[in-house]
């Protein structure tokens, strides 16, 4: 049996004992994305393939360097950070890259718990997608940095002065991958290993990015080939002696590392929802309601798409990175770019999403805001024609400046609370605000360089 055979409990017993593993991989994802997860014996493994298993609540109340969060409700030092319970999801079972024989599975909270899981969120947000009739469709890809260095490397140096695999701006280049043809190959082969198949990669403009284009899948499945691909891809590089970033911004000097969205729906008889070939560039009414509430609800959806203070430091004009919640047909200058196509290839791309954003909470935030616009029957603004950076938008479409004030956009959404829930808008705010406090403590280089002396 191949492990993207497996769909039911049965299956996954069945290849454990075809494979006589003694131990297998289970992991989850948590606030920021981060897989979470321990080799798990056989014999636990079966009984929580049943009956669940307890993980620790910790994992959702604490930040990206294991510091406790001290303003959330659901879990923290009130709490005693109890265990919470878990299910293992048979269908989702993987080779893992690098461990001949090994399998993963990927695991999500349930209960209380579920109510601010990440994973629990999106699939809240395509429960109602389906009751709506619709059915989602996604595919996400990521632009990322790889150096030649190490993690201990990166610290020494301070992650100062860090070499890229390759220098200069060279995009699309030809002579890049092929003469690091091992590196694109091992990505590739890994992609499909793993079944999160890569439909393009390239390299980027700047020194040692790449860009790599997941193929489109339903929404849920796409989260799950985003998350494990942002993951496993730092495991291949460092396997190799590399480093791969998917920091928004690692420097002031070389663009903003984007995590860009295609969404489409279909309805239940498997046509497309957004495809009218009798409407101006091909967008049906659904199209326009969805696109409207994409771009409404970006301002106060953004601390999903940008959840990290670095966030906002690629959010600038003229660095491919939107300012404003505007659309465009084809216009890479907006933060919606609407794609016309045929049936099957009508979409639209949200082209804010940086690439340090959770998968399962960007993805949901770009699904929930175009449903909730579907609910509410609203028509977007104008189309932005030409370069978008260069002219004056609604006051209503700017986006906010910070984590903070995105957080605070965020708890007082009526829209959020109805899409998500009001546990998880509390929870996830409140772990926003708690990222922002920490920046605070900080003094920067920036700051030494500009007062220490002069001031």
């Amino acid at each position: 049996m191949e492990a993207r055979e497996v769909k039911t409990i049965a299956d996954a017993m069945a290849i454990v004992e075809e494979r006589a593993l003694t131990h297998v991989k289970v992991g989850l994802f948590d606030n920021d994305g981060i897989m979470r997860g321990k080799y798990m014996s056989k014999s636990k493994f079966f009984s929580s393939l049943e009956k669940g298993f307890a993980f620790c609540d910790v994992v959702l109340g604490w930040d990206s360097k294991d510091q406790l969060y001290d303003n959330t409700q659901y879990t923290g030092w009130h709490t005693g950070y109890p265990d919470a319970p878990v299910r293992i999801l048979p269908h989702t079972c993987r080779e893992v890259y690098g461990e001949e024989g090994m399998l993963l599975f990927i695991a999500e909270f349930t209960d209380e718990a579920e109510k601010v899981c990440p994973r629990g969120t999106l699939r809240k947000v395509l429960k109602k997608a389906n009751d709506m009739g619709f059915d989602v469709f996604a595919a996400l890809e990521y632009e990322f940095f790889v150096f030649n260095e190490t993690p201990h490397s990166a610290r020494e140096k301070g992650f100062r002065n860090l070499e890229t695999i390759t220098p200069d701006w060279f995009g699309y280049s030809m002579i890049r991958n092929s003469v690091h043809s091992g590196l694109y190959e091992a990505i590739l082969g890994m992609s499909e290993q793993m079944d999160f198949p890569i439909e393009g990669i390239h390299s980027e403009t700047g020194p040692g990015v790449l860009e790599a284009a997941i193929a489109v899948d339903g929404a849920e499945a796409a989260a799950d080939k985003a998350a494990l691909f942002k993951t496993f891809m730092k495991v291949l590089a460092q396997k190799r002696d590399l480093l791969a970033t998917f920091m928004a911004k690692w420097s002031g000097d070389y663009p903003g590392q984007s995590g860009h969205i295609h969404v489409s729906l279909k309805n239940k008889d498997g046509s497309s929802a957004f495809y009218d070939p009798t409407q101006t560039h091909n967008m049906s009414k659904l199209q326009r309601h969805f696109l409207a509430g994409q771009q409404r609800l970006m301002p106060e959806f953004l601390c999903l798409i940008a959840p990290t203070i670095n966030s906002y430091t690629r959010m600038i004009p003229g660095f491919w990175a939107p300012t404003d919640a505007t659309w465009g047909v084809e216009n890479r200058t907006t933060a919606l770019r609407v794609i016309p196509g045929s049936e099957q290839s009508q979409r639209i791309e949200h082209r804010l999403g940086a690439a340090d954003a959770n998968p399962y909470l960007a993805l949901a935030a770009a699904v929930a805001s175009g449903l909730y616009g579907i609910m509410q029957e609203w028509e977007p603004f104008e189309q932005v024609k030409g370069n978008a950076y260069e002219q004056q938008h609604a006051p209503e479409l700017q986006l906010p400046r910070t984590l903070w004030d995105a957080a605070q956009r965020f708890k007082q959404s009526d829209a959020a609370r109805t899409m998500f829930g009001d546990e998880f808008v509390e929870h996830f705010a409140a772990s926003r605000e708690w990222e922002e406090r920490e920046f605070r403590k900080h003094v920067t280089d920036w700051e030494m360089d500009r007062y220490f002396e002069i001031i």
